[in-house]
């Protein structure tokens, strides 16, 4: 994954393209604090349940998905944001085409 670079403009919609039947990343930047990472689900596609050792915020930028928390489903559509809570098992599947924004701030 190659990271942005800095002091350029750019629409993240646009950074991203969907492939067939696959899940694309593009990390935007990380460090020791955190990362911010940019992904296209094709339909379909998803992460599998797991967890993470801090907090992560989905920004829902294209599309749909369900979000999987704790065993609880939420739907999200372009413009929705969730806070996927640390050690809590998560997962997600595109219902449609989707892209977001993953950003994961170390505590």
């Amino acid at each position: 994954m190659t990271q942005f670079p800095s002091k350029q403009l750019f629409e993240f919609k646009n950074e991203v393209e969907y492939a067939k039947g696959s899940v694309v990343s593009r990390q935007v930047v990380k460090n020791e604090k955190g990362n911010v990472t940019l992904f296209a689900f094709d339909k379909d596609q998803g992460l599998s349940e797991h967890t993470a050792p801090f907090d992560a915020l989905v920004q829902v930028i294209d599309g749909k998905a369900e979000i999987l928390i704790g065993g609880e489903s939420y739907i999200l559509q372009e413009g929705q944001s969730i806070i996927m809570p640390a050690h809590v098992p998560h997962a997600l599947k595109a219902t449609e085409k989707f892209k977001m924004i993953l950003t994961m701030i170390r505590a």
